[in-house]
């Protein structure tokens, strides 16, 4: 290959090769260092560094920064963790002493040219699947699922910040949709010629999830972050252009990106064919693993069997009735069966201990254990009566009990049953 611009570019002063060194360093290092799924079929490979991560960044806090944290806790749901950020500032140190080292030993050279396209290429394609990974899950309506029923009973005020948008969030498909396609677009950005329009896009979109990622403290701020600075980082050579174009109205026109030059035709095939090939792959990976889990995942993934909210109407302990008291920590007053293998049963106090069920349909069992340290089990027998109406009687230790539960409409939820409405004479704001 051979730079096909070098000779005609002019060189590069002296902060943007500084500021280059520091961003080849940082920006390839937190791509492979958190990596999160960006690259399939590359994952693999790329989780062996946090191998020895996991081992040496606990040292690097204890000893070096003096910060000590729960050792045994790394990336996970959270990916703002202390591993995480004592993570970054090791990235960001590393960065900034190769930089200052780079610059002494290679300060004559006037330009990188070939570097930096191929870390833009990098960058482009980290954010571009990041996009669209997350964009799919939206689409798909894996990331953000319909409100749970423990979620329609929870009292507003008691919900999490993270709870509210996630809430907020799965209510709407079309939102999600909505979403999920402006993420996907990012899609633009593998391609030379829709670079900036999809720089643009992605802007949008990580600007939009890093904000609700801060606003409602969402443990992601640290990624999402990462993304905008990276969206920026592809647009900063065309910064002045647009403000030139969008903000003084002059006539403008962005410069063609820089490219090598493949000196064999052959080359410049294989190279091509090896990138589309790897993205349609990607793509229909992705594609396939995410409509795989909404078999098991999401709104259209098959319900719990008896999936409902039980009220309960009437309840037996040892042949006696137990009174509906508000203070009572024995009779129960709800029960709600959201997932499979669990359920979650509220008593007259509002207190809630939660099950692991096992049902057997055919004998109609059911054996409750309570996730507590007491391990708390019932052995019941069930019956169905009707639609709506649940029986349940069995052993409790050496306690007899019996319990008569109805199932709640859960269209009766104001959420569920308001819709969707062209003309309202008045705002529904309840």
């Amino acid at each position: 290959m051979s730079e096909n611009v070098s000779q005609t570019s002019p060189p590069w002063n002296i902060y943007t090769k500084i500021a280059f060194r520091f961003f080849f360093l940082l920006l390839p290092l937190f791509i492979i260092l958190n990596n999160n799924g960006a690259f399939p079929f590359l994952s693999g490979i790329l989780q062996l560094p946090s191998l020895v991560l996991h081992h040496f960044i606990p040292w690097f806090s204890k000893h070096v920064i003096n910060y000590n944290y729960d050792f045994t806790i790394t990336t996970n749901g959270s990916g703002d963790t202390s591993y995480d950020w004592v993570l970054l500032l090791f990235i960001f140190l590393v960065s900034v002493i190769g930089c200052i080292i780079w610059s002494v030993f290679d300060r004559k050279r006037k330009g990188y040219n070939a570097a930096y396209y191929w870390l833009v290429v990098l960058v482009r394609f980290y954010l571009a699947f990041t996009l669209i990974l997350y964009g799919l899950l939206k689409v798909i309506k894996l990331q953000f699922p319909d409100p749970s029923l423990n979620r329609l009973l929870q009292p507003f005020g008691d919900a999490s910040p993270m709870g509210l948008a996630w809430t907020f969030l799965g209510f709407s498909k079309g939102y999600n949709i909505f979403m999920g396609v402006v993420e996907v677009s990012a899609v633009l950005l593998l391609f030379r010629r829709t670079v900036v329009v999809g720089a643009f896009l992605s802007l949008a979109a990580t600007v939009h999830v890093m904000s609700m990622n801060y606003f409602f403290d969402v443990p992601v701020k640290l990624l999402s972050t990462a993304l905008v600075v990276m969206s920026l980082f592809i647009l900063a050579p065309h910064f002045l252009t647009l403000y030139r174009f969008f903000i003084k109205y002059e006539s403008q026109q962005l410069n063609k990106m820089y490219r090598p030059a493949f000196k064999k035709r052959w080359f410049y095939i294989s190279a091509y064919s090896l990138k589309y090939l790897y993205i349609t792959a990607s793509m229909i990976t992705l594609l396939y693993t995410f409509i795989q889990q909404t078999k098991t995942y999401g709104s259209v993934a098959p319900k719990a069997f008896l999936y409902g909210i039980y009220n309960v109407e009437d309840m037996r302990l040892n042949d006696k009735t137990l009174l509906p008291l508000t203070t009572d920590s024995i009779r129960w007053k709800q029960m709600v069966i959201n997932y499979t293998g669990y359920a979650r049963i509220k008593k007259m106090n509002d207190s809630t201990v939660n099950f692991t069920t096992v049902f057997d349909q055919k004998k109609k069992e059911l054996v409750l254990k309570s996730t507590a340290k007491d391990s708390s089990k019932y052995v019941l027998s069930y019956h169905l009566i009707g639609k709506d109406k649940l029986v349940f009687s069995g052993l409790s230790d050496q306690d007899a009990i019996s319990v008569s539960f109805k199932r709640k409409d859960l269209n009766d939820f104001r959420l569920i049953n308001r819709g969707f409405h062209w003309v309202s004479e008045y705002p529904y704001n309840r």
